[in-house]
C-alpha cells in the first residue's frame, strides 16, 4: 500500500488550491487504484512559522525544535508520494509552500511527486520552479502535470470549474505518481 498526500500550496485566506485539491482527491478516489490511499495534506493546518531552526533540516535527523515542525515531519514521513497543488505567485511557488518544503530534509527523499499548477498562465512557471526545488530534495517528479487557467477553469477567478479536457492529464498525474511511489518505496527499505 502506498499513501499519497495531496499537498496544498497556499495558506492565504482567499486561496483556491483547496478546491483543486478536492478535485484531485475525488479523481483519485474514482480511479480506485489498488494499493493506493489518498489524503489532502493542508499546509495551513500545520501553522509553520517562517523557517528559523538552528539546525539545517538535512542535519537534524528528524529531530526538530518546534511542535509544529515535529508534527509536519511525522506527516510527511508517513507518506510515500505527493501530488502538489501549487498556485503561481510571481512566476514561482508560493512562499508558504517553499517554507513548508524547507522545514524538512530526509522526509522528502526518494519519493515521487506529481504537480498540479494553476494561475493566469496555467501555473507552468510555478510547476517548473517546484520541479527544481524537489530535485534538490531527491524527489522524483513525474512527467505529466496539471495546468489550470484562472480565466477559463475558474468562474470569476473564484470557483473551480475545470474543463473536461483536463481529465486525462489529471488521471495520468495520479496514476504515474502512484506507480513511481510504489517503485521508490522499495529503495527506501
Amino acid at each position: 500500500m502506498v499513501k499519497i498526500g495531496i499537498v496544498t500550496g497556499s495558506t492565504r485566506d482567499a486561496r483556491l488550491n483547496g478546491q483543486v485539491a478536492e478535485y484531485v482527491l475525488q479523481k483519485a478516489q474514482n480511479l480506485n487504484i489498488e494499493g493506493a490511499e489518498f489524503e489532502i495534506v493542508d499546509i495551513k493546518d500545520y501553522d509553520l512559522p517562517i523557517f528559523n531552526e538552528a539546525m539545517p533540516p538535512a542535519m537534524a535527523n528528524k529531530q526538530y525544535e518546534g511542535e509544529e515542525n515535529q508534527r509536519w515531519s511525522e506527516k510527511i514521513d508517513s507518506l510515500d508520494g505527493y501530488i502538489y497543488i501549487t498556485p503561481e505567485y510571481n512566476k514561482a511557488v508560493s512562499p508558504a509552500l517553499k517554507n513548508a518544503l524547507d522545514y524538512l530534509g530526509s522526509e522528502w527523499s526518494d519519493k515521487a511527486a506529481g504537480i498540479v499548477g494553476y494561475g493566469s498562465t496555467l501555473g507552468v512557471a510555478a510547476t517548473l520552479n517546484l520541479r527544481t526545488i524537489l530535485s534538490n530534495m531527491n524527489v522524483a517528479t513525474v512527467g505529466p502535470f496539471g495546468a489550470f487557467n484562472l480565466f477559463t477553469d475558474f468562474e470569476e477567478m473564484t470557483t473551480f470549474r475545470p474543463a473536461e479536457v483536463h481529465n486525462a492529464t489529471i488521471q495520468a498525474v495520479i496514476e504515474t505518481t502512484v506507480n513511481w511511489s510504489k517503485g521508490l518505496k522499495s529503495i527506501r527499505g
